[in-house]
């Protein structure tokens, strides 16, 4: 259950990352200063979390979409998709772990 809700989350929170970015890269074309300033905006510590957040949902949602894709196309994916779960779990903390040190390591760079 909880996955399937995380799972629906993490989708409409990169839905709008998508819709904002291409909104945002669009304004190049109408006035490249008041994109720069737009841009500029971005050039904080909560963008920065946000990011993290970001990675943190698109990493998250393509595990779990393929965990997902396995329950429904394979035949015994109903009788494993728990261990499934746990299993997407322990690859999302593998990767996202170093992701954030990168992240992190950025951030820090740039606001310290």
């Amino acid at each position: 259950m909880w996955a399937w809700v995380l799972h629906r989350i993490t989708g409409a929170t990169i839905f709008f990352f998508l819709f904002v970015h291409v909104l945002d890269t669009a304004l190049v074309r109408v006035s490249p200063e008041a994109y720069n300033e737009v841009v500029n905006t971005y050039k904080t510590p909560i963008v920065g979390l946000m990011e993290v957040g970001l990675v943190a949902a698109v990493l998250y949602h393509a595990l779990n979409g393929v965990r997902v894709i396995l329950i429904d196309f394979w035949h015994q994916g109903p009788k494993y998709q728990r261990l499934m779960l746990w299993i997407v779990l322990g690859i999302w903390l593998a990767v996202f772990i170093p992701a954030l040190g990168v992240v992190g390591m950025h951030m820090a760079e740039r606001f310290l």
